[in-house]
């Protein structure tokens, strides 16, 4: 799921003319949420994120969503209240089987897992995710993700190589709108650890803007085991090298750069045009790897990817089964 720290957005103070949600989406990751309020053309209406995570609702989660729900009202009868991400997990509100990815993302609508003790009077259902296996016997898995894929696909991206950065980096072959293959990479949930803990943690603890030491970093992510490049890390700081200032840029670097190494030796042939599904900061930093390597990028706002894909997911009554 992609779920680093997002910024809180406050709530709209509730409104009695306020015009009433016929959809209500949730992204509700491992340690956020995000809550957008759709009229039935798909149009936003109110929004708001905050720290309501998987982690922190759990045991509760039927209380967590009615107050986000009374949050982001009024909301019209029988509403489709859709959750997405870690919410249908293991540690989630209800585990939902993942789908295998022969199932195309616009088929998502039927298969979504209607929550059985969720909120009275409204049509609250959790979003499915997708496992992949290959014939080598790799096997991989998202939850999230295939949310914002079906909204680039609702806009018209049903074809080529999608990267979504986050705490768990995925990078996806979309093929007339079905996942072809994936894989995963712990990219920024490393960045953090590294950051706090270990050896390379009090070298991190200052941060500028360094590109330079970026590029540095990203072009290092393809020369050696990744282990000993950030070792190296280290050692370009205490010999010099490698100003302490800018040790943190040159870890995002190499590890984002170590990254689309592997994506694009995974994906030979498609470097030509990635296109990058992600919040504006990371996306900068994935865009401007992606450059560095030769690749043209092309940048999708998650949040623009995200809107799209809550009414894609809630047709018109009597057009899909569920289950």
């Amino acid at each position: 799921m992609t779920d680093l720290p997002r910024k809180m957005l406050p709530p709209t103070p509730p409104d009695a003319a306020a015009e009433a949600a016929a959809i209500v989406g949730v992204d509700w990751g491992s340690t956020h949420r995000r809550v957008m309020a759709l009229d039935a053309q798909g149009r936003l209406l109110r929004e708001f994120a905050d720290d309501e995570g998987m982690l922190r609702a759990a045991g509760r989660f039927a209380a967590a969503l009615a107050t986000a729900l009374d949050r982001v009202g009024p909301l019209a009868p029988r509403a489709r209240v859709l959750l997405s991400g870690m919410v249908g997990s293991a540690q989630g509100w209800h585990e939902v089987p993942y789908l295998d990815t022969a199932v195309p993302l616009d088929a998502l609508p039927m298969r979504l897992f209607r929550v059985p003790d969720g909120p009275p009077d409204l049509d609250c259902r959790i979003v499915p995710g997708y496992r992949w296996r290959g014939e080598d016997g790799a096997v991989d898995v998202m939850r999230g993700e295939e949310t914002q894929l079906l909204g680039a696909v609702a806009r018209g991206r049903r074809d080529g190589c999608f990267v979504l950065p986050g705490t768990h980096s995925k990078w996806v072959r979309l093929r007339d709108g079905r996942i072809e293959r994936f894989a995963t990479y712990l990219t920024g949930e490393l960045f953090a650890l590294l950051s706090q803990h270990g050896t390379l943690a009090p070298l991190l603890r200052e941060g500028g803007n360094d590109d330079g030491a970026f590029a540095d970093g990203v072009r290092e992510g393809a020369r050696s085991a990744l282990s000993n490049a950030l070792f190296g890390c280290r050692a370009r700081v205490v010999a010099g090298d490698l100003p302490k200032a800018s040790a943190r840029d040159y870890l995002s670097g190499l590890l984002i750069g170590a990254e689309w190494h592997d994506a694009c030796g995974r994906a030979a042939g498609e470097r030509a045009q990635v296109h990058l599904i992600g919040a504006p900061e990371l996306a900068r930093r994935y865009r401007r790897a992606g450059e560095l390597l030769g690749a043209s990028v092309v940048t999708l706002p998650a949040d623009e990817m995200q809107l799209a894909a809550w009414p894609a997911l809630a047709p018109a009554r009597g057009t899909a089964s569920f289950v």
